[in-house]
This record gives C-alpha cells, structure tokens and sequence, in this order.
C-alpha cells in the first residue's frame, strides 16, 4: 500500500492539532500541511491489477483519527475491499480540504464543522458515514478564579475560531448566562500558539491577559494529563468520512466498501488499544500514551469486549444525536459569518451515513460520557441523559 509522503510528527508543543475543528480553512492555524498534496486531477487510473486506486487524506495531529487511518494504511482493510489506497497525510483540516476543493484526495477524515464548509463550497463532496467521536473541552488556570462557565463573565477566552471547541466555548457561556461581547471577550488564537500560552504557566490565575482557553483532543486531553488545566466543560464532536460524489460514481459502490474496510480498522483498534495507540506514537511526537486513550476513551466502537468475545461491528452511521450535533454546527457556521450561505446539511449526507443496511453499524448507542469532572466542569451528555 502506498503511503503518499511520510507522516509529520505530532507536531510541536502537544502537537499541530488545528484540523478536525477548522471550520473554513481561514487563518486559525499557523500549522503546514503535513505534506505537498499531490497535483490536482482524477485519481490516477493505474495502480495493483484488479484494484482502484484511492487518494485518503488523514489529518497526523488528531487523536483518535490518526491511529484508525494507520491501521488502514498499514493493514490489509482497504485491500481486501478492492482498494489501492495512497494514504496522504496533513497536520490539519484547512489544508486537506483546499486539496479536496483541489481533486487531489479521494476520501478523507474530519471533524463536522470542516465537513460541512467543504460541502457548502463544493457540493460533490458529501458525508458517507462517521468516524468517531472526539472531545473539546473549555479550561482555565488551576489557580485562578475561573470554575465554571458562569465565572467567564467579564473574562477573556481564546480560541481557534472557526473550530468545533469556538462553537463549545460560545455555548458553555450561554447556557451559564453569560453572553459574549458584552460579558466575555474571545480572542482568536491558533492551536499552537494557545496550547504555548497554557504550557508556559499562570501567574495569578491567568495566562498572560487570558482567563480560560478551549482546544481539542489530544491537546486538550495532554493538558488535563500534564495537570496544567482546570476543565469548567467538554463535550463531544463527530468526526465524519467525506467522499468525492465522482469517485463513487466512477466506481460503484466505493463508499459502502471503505466503510466496511474502516470497521475492520475499528475491530483491529479495539481488539488491541495498546498496539494502536503505540502506531501513533511511534510516528513520533510529543503526546502520551495516557492522553491518547483518554482521548479514545469517548468512542464506544472502542469499548473492550469481553474476554474471549471479538469486538461487534462497529457503528459508522450517524444517530439521532449525531445528527443534531451536525445541526447545531450547520447553524454556527452561517450565524459567525465563515460560510456565506446555509448549509445544506440534508444534501451534504449520503445514504451511507444513516443506512444501516448500507454501512452495516452496529448498535445505535449514544456516545458515552466520561465521569464528572472536578471544579465543576460540565460534561456533554445525550440528550435525555444526566452529565
């Protein structure tokens, strides 16, 4: 299998993690892609006799994305489905969906908000199943003032704009009340740059003139493990596979097929954490262990089976919640202005991502929640259920 470029590391300072929230592919993130994506076009008609070729664009930053894509580039998965892939890696999202806008991936891997700007500006790219899960979470200095989201009143949050936890951060304030603009001022602050501010340490409960900060996973997930943070609040993105109308179109069936490669990536995770997280780790980076299965810890296709018992059949279709969730970013994206139209969230899916008979998921579970969190931070619980 064809790898297409050699993987980055995971990036500088907890990693480049500035994909699976980047919302328009605007100026968010001071990463590069991981890669030179390949010249704009078709995929390329030759490749292993018998096979299609297939361009995956992967984000190498974004737990726990990044060990599902290198079980699919390194296992026999998308092989045995008739594929020859070339796996092309980017450090986040806003690169890898110019190069889709561009032809020059096939697939790829991302967060909700991404997705539906990518189907916004082009609407021949549309969302074939779901990924998994991943957190973003709200913090603040362990020695500061800030325990709650209704102390953010007359604070100042950064944030990537744009991105999945902009839209959490915005959220955890209203629901406690608090408006921003007039009770709390955000700042716009590259993932990196953030994640600098918060690792460089408080003095009187601030980070420099910043109150709190909101970041993903795993960045989000090494700060809690590194104890550098208080969580005032989490909840859950989707993470969701986008696939090129005219792929399928030129050949058949593609997106029913790399699903059921991804659900034996995701039996082959779950079968062996350990081994998939080691994957990653061995790419190199900064990021531990501890903070990967945290991070992973939300995805219930994830969960441990039973001794002697193989891991179910995943789900990759998108449930009630889910779908909810892709609302309430359909409805961010156009209110902050970063896409100029509605988004269209009916006619960005495709029958994959909410056909069981087409996907072949299993059971309809509702993301777990993880245990309260200290300090008073709200978890993201579903609809109906407690935090």
């Amino acid at each position: 299998m064809r790898r297409g470029g050699r993987s980055l590391l995971l990036g500088l300072a907890l990693g480049g993690c500035g994909g699976p929230g980047d919302g328009a592919g605007g100026p968010t993130e001071p990463a590069a892609p991981a890669t030179e994506a390949p010249a704009p076009g078709p995929a390329p008609a030759s490749g292993a006799p018998g096979r299609a070729p297939l361009r995956v664009g992967w984000q190498t930053t974004w737990a726990t994305e990044a060990q599902l894509a290198l079980l699919l580039r390194d296992g026999p998965f998308l092989a045995d489905q008739g594929f020859d892939a070339t796996f092309v890696p980017f450090s986040y999202g806003a690169p890898l969906n110019e190069a889709a806008l561009a032809g020059a991936v096939d697939v790829l891997f991302t967060a909700d908000q991404p997705a539906l700007v990518l189907a916004n500006k082009a609407p021949q790219w549309g969302i074939i199943g779901r990924l998994m899960y991943n957190r973003v979470g709200v913090m603040s200095a362990l020695d500061g003032p800030v325990a709650t989201p209704a102390d953010l009143r007359g604070r100042r949050l950064a944030v990537p704009f744009g991105a999945a936890a902009h839209r959490a951060a915005i959220g955890a304030a209203r629901g406690a009340g608090v408006e921003v603009g007039a009770d709390l001022e955000l700042v716009n602050l590259g993932i990196e740059e953030l994640v600098g501010v918060v690792v460089a340490g408080s003095s009187g409960g601030r980070w420099g003139e910043l109150d709190a900060v909101a970041a993903w996973d795993p960045a989000f997930a090494e700060l809690e493990e590194r104890k550098l943070v208080r969580t005032i609040h989490r909840e859950n993105a989707v993470g969701l596979v986008v696939m090129d109308d005219r792929y399928e179109a030129a050949h058949p069936g593609a997106g029913a097929r790399f699903l059921s490669a991804l659900a034996g990536a995701t039996q082959a995770f779950a079968a062996d954490p350990l081994a998939a997280h080691q994957k990653l780790l061995a790419e190199g980076g900064t990021t531990s262990l501890a903070a990967l299965q945290r991070a992973a810890a939300v995805e219930p296709n994830l969960e441990p089976s039973a001794p002697g018992e193989a891991p179910p059949v995943p789900r990759l279709t998108l449930a009630a919640p889910d779908l909810r969730r892709l609302e309430e970013a359909a409805t961010f994206l156009h209110a902050a202005g970063i896409v100029k139209s509605p988004v269209d969230l009916a006619g960005a899916l495709r029958p994959t991502a909410t056909s069981a008979a087409a996907a072949k998921p299993g059971p309809e579970a509702d993301p777990p929640t993880e245990p309260p969190p200290a300090d008073g931070a709200q978890a993201w619980a579903p609809e109906g259920r407690a935090p």
